[in-house]
């Protein structure tokens, strides 16, 4: 039998996966459903259509995506180098022109000999002993779900992606902040309590329901999101409404006054380290600019530094922490890998990055040499480690700081430190891709 590795989706993990597998000499089958079948956001019969925004963020290192791009193109990434070749000016980002983009990108996938492009949805089995990468994106196929739902045990997907904003932990103020939970049943550090005087609740209020909003797709405008109202949208029904819902302040008594708080919002840790905390009952559909200005007048998050904005919409992804390892293949089944959105990484690069991991890992696994793990100190280590560790709120992740572990001295001075964080993945990086002989 000939003997290749399957990847499933031709987006931006698709074809990057497809890529790493093929410059190391394993024949790749990849498998893409345009023009066939399209998904209700895409329009074109090109790999790795951009469909959203034409960046791919900050290209400094003092910014955690910019970094995350510096270490892709140390690792060789086809994308960045595709992305990097079709820029368009954007000051310190990385805009592309989305046609050359998705046109070069398909160009030079049909340019390599071991990669054959089959146009065709997926629609057979695919724990048939083939190793496989499943890249098929947060818009995956009724169809590919059937299939995904039966290969994991798991009885369903994710198909909202609906998240409140999460802070870096040093950024809350908390000369106003507090911990602990209602009635004093926790003192531990898992809640942080911002509370609002009446007059701070008003201002605070009136800028909430006359924020900007993001347009949905007409797909997603025709879905329910049961259970899960948006903030401004409770908020527009009256002035005491979130005030006695999320924002409820019964059971609290401010330390710093011996007051009950006029609301309060409570902010929830988000990760292990406890250095990100999510803002409880704030998913949102906000543009992000709104929710830095808005949500910045919450007393505490006056400088605030937000990893991650609020979002609601249509969204496939895994229950990632349950079902997968740090090297994005499946604990229980090796041989069946993720890659991009459906893992729960949230963005362009974090998708390109997941792909760059899984195709490595599946080539160790077809020549049975170890996996790799990238080091928890750079962005895809990081990120790699996010989507696979134990975590009951699960929500999509895009790179950001907060999850790299921190530095073993304070520094205040935001640039310094995240210059410092930067130096040192790169330093990390250089000296684990040296050792570990990644790139052939």
């Amino acid at each position: 039998m000939e003997k290749y590795i399957r990847v499933i989706g031709g987006g931006l993990a698709g074809s990057e996966a497809s890529y790493q597998i093929a410059k190391r000499g394993i024949k790749v089958k990849l498998y893409e459903m345009k023009p066939n079948v399209f998904s209700p956001a895409h329009s074109n019969s090109n790999l790795a259509e951009i469909v959203c925004s034409n960046s791919f963020k900050s290209n400094s290192i003092t910014n955690a995506c910019g970094l995350l791009k510096e270490e892709l193109r140390m690792l060789d990434s086809l994308l960045i180098k595709c992305a990097d070749k079709t820029a368009v000016p954007a000051g310190q980002a990385l805009a592309v022109d989305r046609e050359k983009f998705s046109e070069l990108v398909t160009k030079e996938i049909a340019s390599i000999k071991n990669i054959e492009v089959i146009r065709k949805e997926y629609t057979d089995a695919l724990d048939d002993g083939i190793i496989t990468i499943i890249a098929t994106g947060p818009l995956t196929s009724k169809k590919m779900e059937e299939l995904i739902i039966k290969l994991t045990g798991e009885n369903k997907l994710y198909f909202y992606d609906a998240a409140a904003p999460i802070v870096e932990k040093d950024s809350i103020n908390m000369d106003i902040g507090f911990f602990g939970d209602r009635y004093g049943k926790q003192s531990d550090s898992s809640y942080i309590n911002l509370p609002f005087t009446e007059e701070e609740y008003k201002r605070f209020y009136n800028e909430l329901i006359n924020a900007e909003v993001v347009n949905l797709h007409e797909f997603e405008k025709r879905e329910i999101f049961e259970g899960c109202m948006p903030i401004e949208v409770m908020a527009k029904r009256g002035e005491e409404t979130i005030r006695f819902g999320p924002l409820k302040p019964v059971g609290f008594t401010d330390p710093k006054t011996g007051n009950r708080p006029y609301a309060i919002v409570q902010l929830r840790q988000d990760n292990a380290l406890g250095t990100l905390y999510n803002l409880v009952g704030f998913q949102t559909n906000l543009k992000f600019g709104e929710q830095k200005r808005v949500f910045s007048m919450i007393p505490g998050l006056e400088n605030a530094e937000f990893v991650k904005y609020g979002v609601m919409h249509r969204n496939t992804y895994m229950n990632s922490p349950v079902l997968l390892r740090n090297t994005f293949n499946l604990r229980k089944k090796p041989k069946i890998f993720f890659a991009g959105q459906i893992t729960g990484v949230e963005g362009y690069v974090e998708s390109i990055a997941a792909g760059l991991v899984a195709g490595i890992n599946a080539t160790k696994i077809f020549k049975n040499e170890n996996l790799i793990s990238f080091p928890r100190e750079t962005v895809i280590g990081a990120l790699s480690n996010y989507i696979s560790s134990e975590n009951k709120k699960f929500q999509p992740m895009n790179a950001n700081f907060g999850i790299l572990p921190p530095l073993q001295e304070k520094i205040n001075d935001k640039q310094e430190r995240y210059t410092k964080i930067a130096n040192r993945a790169v330093e990390i990086l250089n000296i684990f891709v040296s050792s570990n002989s990644i790139i052939p």
